[in-house]
């Protein structure tokens, strides 16, 4: 959470003609109400069932760029669907930084609590090992600026899938 993939990812589809799917913004769709209504109205279990239908539908796209929860990793089922799904790009920052980026951020169900740094500090080494485990790719969002995560990104890309960079000619 907190981490750039939503603003990050979209921009990185872009800049390859990709499609881009948010798994978040795809459960909110479903259910038709926001993240914070399904935890509530239905729990934590639910929201994720949810999410894994939403990856599934978004790994059968091609040319897709897939940004995901940061809890979507809890879930096994999950983490061997991004192995098989394509190429996984962990990012991260400082848990500090994280709290920043979020702390205004009211529709967070996972920091309705009295302590929300203390609860990004656990949700954040409870989340590690599987992150790090999952991902094909880590990228440390902190000291960069988002141009220079995405231009990172996109070059990367472009050599893992073997793309032309090139602009097509008209």
């Amino acid at each position: 959470m907190g981490s750039g993939k939503t603003t990050v990812g979209r921009r990185v589809a872009a800049s390859l003609g990709f499609d881009f799917v948010d798994t978040d913004e795809r459960v909110v769709e479903m259910a038709g109400k926001p993240i914070t209504q399904i935890f509530a109205d239905h729990g934590e279990a639910h929201f994720r069932k949810l999410e894994t239908i939403a990856l599934k539908e978004a790994l059968q796209r091609e040319r897709c760029v897939v940004a995901t929860g940061g809890g979507i990793v809890t879930m096994p089922e999950n983490v061997a669907l991004l192995h098989e799904g394509g190429y996984t790009v962990w990012l991260h920052a400082p848990v500090e930084e994280i709290f920043e980026r979020v702390s205004r951020n009211r529709e967070r169900p996972l920091l309705q609590t009295e302590d929300p740094l203390a609860t990004i500090r656990t949700l954040h080494s409870k989340r590690e090992p599987l992150y790090r485990s999952t991902a094909d790719f880590e990228v440390d969002t902190g000291p960069l600026t988002l141009d220079e995560t995405v231009y990172g990104l996109t070059e990367t890309a472009l050599i893992f899938f073997g793309l032309d960079a090139t602009p097509p000619r008209e």
